[in-house]
């Protein structure tokens, strides 16, 4: 492909599979807490050090955005990075920048409590299906914010936020953190009913209170939150990816390993534990790793994506990359994202059985995948890709990393360091 007048260097995984995966493992830090945290760095009037970053995409990403508006920002190698948001001079965010990833949205409440004023690119990402930000719009407006969307940009206008009793129509994950982004500096008090619960929303919670901010029931269904009148900067650790933490529990599984996943909460796996076990897969936890061991077919299973704590959408294609082997018929219903099935084609390819009924995926195991040359059309679809090609017969070749690099942190490398046979390569 040629970009700008140059040939755009992409990535490809290329797997030979049927190596069990054995040894240790570590969990980076949370994609989906990083996302937010580091916009939310920008309400204090002081420095912050956020740890335990995974040094992926998106992360960098932002960094560039905020260096991009006028934020000193620092990242190291060691997962840590420093944010001075003094200097920060701007409302508007760079378009291209904002439009590769999801989560530039956290940016637009954030402007709103510090300007008044927020000019957002209409955000990018995976294409899951349609993910409308309407509960974002509903909440920031019920705080007193006006928006429009022109010309590829949300923008909003506020003479003072004001806080207010908000009822998200759905549980939104990113409409619940950005209400609380903004309510944390909003005068008076906001609650959020049918709030989200996910660890990444108390994860968000427990950094804006280190600096100052009064939010009270994150981790559950009402968040109150009192506004103050400012924040200061802190120091925080970012919690454990729950979702790589998973992906590398159905890899174990999906290649008859036995494998330890340390630095993560197994309290935040519990569904995942529980449908592994339920297939007939060994699971065991300590206070802060996951045994998975395996040495058969799994059994076939049910599976309904959920909000948390119920089984995460985020989860299901690596899962239904497992239950492509299993032995019996499988029915995994997506009812988060209705374009979360993309993969399955991909995964057909290497001699999956696999039928779509609307939102239900009909998974008929097989014995044994074929390594074929295939294409991650999303993050976790990608993700699924590499569980398939791990365990299939031979050399499996995915294209668009791109999209993995988005959310796991060298995720060939730690495959590699348990025993797969995957390499990078660059064309």
């Amino acid at each position: 492909m040629i970009c700008g007048g140059k040939f755009e260097i992409m990535d490809k995984l290329l797997i030979h599979g049927g190596k069990p995966l054995e040894g240790e493992v570590c969990v980076s830090g949370c994609k989906n807490s990083a996302v937010a945290v580091i916009p939310a760095a920008l309400l204090a009037d002081s420095p912050s050090v956020i740890e335990n970053l995974p040094y992926i995409d998106d992360v960098l990403v932002l960094r560039d955005i905020l260096k991009a508006m006028g934020a000193k920002v620092e990242l190291s190698d060691n997962g840590s990075m420093y944010i001075d948001p003094s200097g920060l001079n701007a409302f508007t965010t760079p378009m291209e920048m904002a439009r590769r990833m999801r989560a530039s949205y956290y940016l637009l409440s954030v402007l709103l409590a510090r300007f008044g004023k927020a000019e957002v690119a209409f955000p990018g990402g995976c294409d899951i299906g349609v993910r409308p930000i309407d509960q974002h719009i509903k909440g920031l407006e019920a705080l007193g914010a006006k928006i429009i969307i022109e010309h590829g940009f949300i923008k909003a206008y506020t003479s003072g936020l004001k806080g207010a009793e908000i009822y998200l129509d759905v549980v939104s994950v990113g409409a619940t953190i950005n209400i609380m982004l903004a309510a944390s500096m909003a005068d008076g008090v906001t609650e959020i009913v049918n709030a989200a619960k996910e660890p990444h929303v108390v994860d968000t919670a427990n950094f804006l209170n280190a600096m100052g901010a009064n939010i009270k029931g994150a981790g559950t269904d009402v968040i109150k939150i009192r506004g103050v009148s400012s924040l200061k900067g802190c120091q925080h650790s970012i919690v454990p990816d729950q979702i790589e933490a998973g992906t590398f529990m159905i890899a174990a599984a999906a290649t008859k390993g036995n494998v330890i996943i340390k630095n993560l909460i197994p309290v935040h796996l519990e569904s995942v534990s529980a449908k592994l076990i339920e297939m007939g897969v060994e699971v065991s936890a300590g206070d802060d790793f996951i045994r998975v061991k395996s040495s058969a077919r799994p059994k076939p299973t049910t599976i309904k994506t959920l909000p948390y704590p119920g089984f995460p959408t985020d989860l299901q294609q690596p899962m239904s990359a497992l239950l492509s082997i299993a032995d019996g018929t499988s029915i995994i219903t997506e009812n988060i994202w209705e374009s979360r099935y993309k993969h399955i084609e991909e995964i057909k390819r290497m001699g999956a059985k696999i039928k779509i009924e609307d939102r239900v995926a009909i998974i008929d195991g097989v014995e044994k995948l074929s390594g074929a040359p295939v294409i991650a059309t999303d993050l976790r679809a990608g993700a699924a890709l590499v569980i398939a090609g791990l365990m299939a017969e031979g050399v499996t070749e995915i294209s668009n990393v791109k999209y993995i690099d988005r959310g796991y942190e060298n995720i060939d490398k730690k495959l590699m360091a348990l025993g797969a046979d995957i390499r990078r390569i660059s064309v």
